[in-house]
């Protein structure tokens, strides 16, 4: 069992005791109900038959069809594809959507991939589990390093397999194929409508704000521009390859690093198989420190947003985190026992489970416009991705006060209620 499985079944379990759970209906949740495997071979460029393991986990359809993304990373195992598939179950009912949860992957960099071979791969992958899939059965959609050209590759197999168009499929689709018109920034919008509304319960004082980001692929990216329009100053970036940093000498009457034209720059250098960046935040010429992804996350700040990789806070760092806030915008940043000290420190974190709920959200406001054959406009979806955001953020901190619990805590007691202990409401195509 990987640390993210045992480390969620851990939280799991804290939370069925504060609320009384019983036990036995815990062990729904302990075995996912379907587990898909496969080995994905396409012919590379140079005429050579290269293989790659693919996965599918499809662990609980209690509130509706299975829902998750299909990440292509060199890491990706089943393991940390089974614990993915419970987060997402969990995420789910936390915000009350009609969706189980699931969750894929290949493992393969695909950074080193021609665009071709990377439509091979998308389309392999389809072909591999695509009787599994469906919108009334399991809708996948984008995650780390897969986009909405992947999922057009994606839906477009499905569908010839299929012999007719299914646009409710996949979800994070461009929007010439039902996509919706917010999915680029759903799931950091989603992100910073909690933070905000989080701040003004805690009565945080909300001026001349400072974060710092770990991570500036789609999350990343989208959560720093939006909080730099918003008057926070971000003072740093970083991205696989490392971090920049405002000059400590700098820190006061400055306005902090400019996202947008950090993008500007990283973008300047153009893309690999025409869907990833070649540029780094680490070459952006300007005027500040180059920093380390782990000296990131010890910086002095307001909020410090980790929007990378999972495990990234842990018990070996988790006392020189100096930041107030944690604003968890990636999947499982900090361990269990990383959790813990963070709490004891006053340090207040604001969970992955509701954080970053806001694109699996939007998912679901483009599933159901592609069931409904409506087009949703971009006002209609902000506004609803407002609603729900910062409803859950609402129910979360009730119970975190009920129970004098941590937020993390109160999350995963309010998913474990809405999955076993009120009835949900039945999956449908309303909303």
């Amino acid at each position: 069992m990987n640390h993210l499985l045992k480390d969620t079944i851990l939280c799991l379990e804290k939370a069925a005791e504060i609320i009384g759970l019983d036990k036995k209906k815990m062990r729904t949740l302990e075995k996912p109900k379907r587990i898909l495997k496969a080995s994905l071979k396409i012919k590379t460029d140079k005429g050579m038959i290269k293989s790659f393991p693919a996965y599918r986990v499809q662990f609980n359809n209690k509130l509706g069809p299975f829902k998750g993304g299909i990440r292509f990373h060199p890491l990706v195992d089943l393991n940390e594809m089974e614990a993915l598939a419970l987060m997402m179950t969990l995420k789910n009912a936390l915000i009350d959507i009609p969706f189980g949860g699931a969750k894929g992957g290949v493992r393969v960099d695909p950074l080193k991939l021609s665009k071709k071979e990377l439509e091979a791969l998308s389309r392999a992958y389809v072909a591999a589990f695509y009787k599994h899939l469906g919108p009334q059965k399991d809708i996948p959609a984008p995650d780390i390093n897969t986009n909405p050209q992947i999922m057009a590759w994606m839906i477009d197999e499905y569908s010839r397999l299929l012999g007719k168009i299914e646009l409710a499929s996949f979800t994070g689709k461009p929007k010439e194929l039902g996509g919706s018109e917010i999915r680029e920034q759903a799931t950091a919008q989603g992100g910073v409508y909690v933070l905000e509304s989080f701040l003004k319960k805690i009565k945080f004082k909300r001026k001349n704000l400072e974060a710092a980001i770990q991570g500036f692929g789609n999350v990343g990216a989208n959560t720093a521009k939006i909080l730099y329009d918003q008057g926070y100053k971000i003072i740093a970036l970083s991205d696989i390859k490392g971090g920049i940093v405002i000059k400590s000498k700098k820190r006061k009457g400055d306005i902090g690093l400019n996202p947008h034209k950090v993008e500007e720059c990283v973008k300047e250098k153009g893309t690999l198989a025409g869907c990833y960046c070649r540029g780094s935040v680490c070459e952006v010429p300007n005027d500040h420190q180059k920093i380390s992804n782990q000296k990131l996350l010890e910086l002095e700040t307001d909020i410090l947003i980790p929007a990378a990789i999972e495990n990234q806070i842990t018990v070996k760092n988790a006392k020189r985190i100096k930041a107030k806030i944690i604003l968890e915008m990636a999947n499982g940043p900090t361990a269990f026992k990383a959790d813990k000290i963070l709490n004891q420190r006053g340090i207040l974190v604001i969970p992955d489970l509701l954080a970053n709920a806001g694109g699996v959200a939007v998912s679901y406001f483009e599933w159901l416009s592609n069931i409904k054959n409506e087009v949703w406009d971009k006002a209609e979806s902000i506004n609803c991705l407002k609603a729900m955001m910062e409803s859950g953020l609402d129910k979360v901190y009730e119970l975190s006060r009920q129970y004098k619990t941590d937020l993390r805590t109160a999350g995963y007691a309010l998913a474990l209620q809405r999955l076993y202990v009120r009835s949900h409401k039945k999956f449908s195509s309303t909303i």
